[in-house]
């Protein structure tokens, strides 16, 4: 039977990271009555009754896990560039240089690195630059916490030219040196 309420709309979700995330954007919505048709990082396609649900319930469901609403393009680039960085560190261990990964960014984006650079900083509290340090140093801390790689194994996967460097990184990014982070987490 056809719903003259039914709304069918694709939207889009900042800061929605991970296959965790995605399974609660998934269970929260089908909670509050509102049918998944399509969900990935960054966006679900959706339909529901505008009879009971609006925009306004919707960004309410997803603040209750911290996530929003994404309200213009500019916005969605940005997205798309957090979801590409995080694919590139956390995926691809980011083995190739500097050059490669604004490559593989300019690649994926369809845009200029210098145009997505500004973007990004008109629209987050940092730089893309300490965007990459900080999903760096995450990803190094998962490393160490996996305890799989040494510490010159994973100096090269995140594309560090020392293992000097990337614990002087660390200790200015995470407060806290790689020894003292390995004892913490032991």
């Amino acid at each position: 039977m056809y719903n003259k309420n039914a709304v069918r709309k694709k939207i889009y979700i900042k800061n929605m990271f991970g296959k965790c995330c995605i399974r609660i954007v998934k269970k929260d919505f089908e909670d509050n009555h509102i049918q998944v048709l399509n969900i990935k990082q960054g966006f679900a396609e959706i339909e529901y009754n505008s009879a009971n649900i609006d925009i306004q319930k919707i960004s309410e469901i997803l603040a209750l896990s911290d996530l929003s609403l994404i309200k213009n393009n500019e916005e969605k680039i940005i997205e798309k560039l957090k979801i590409t960085v995080r694919e590139l560190i956390f995926e691809m261990n980011n083995v190739d240089s500097i050059a490669k990964k604004s490559e593989y960014i300019i690649e994926k984006l369809g845009l200029n690195y210098r145009y997505l650079s500004r973007l990004f900083s008109k629209y987050e509290l940092i730089t893309l630059e300490k965007y990459i340090i900080s999903n760096k140093i995450e990803r190094i801390k998962q490393l160490i916490s996996e305890n799989e790689y040494s510490l010159s194994e994973i100096a090269y996967m995140m594309d560090y030219s020392s293992v000097q460097y990337l614990s002087t990184q660390f200790k200015k990014e995470a407060g806290i040196t790689v020894s003292d982070y390995k004892e913490l987490i032991t």
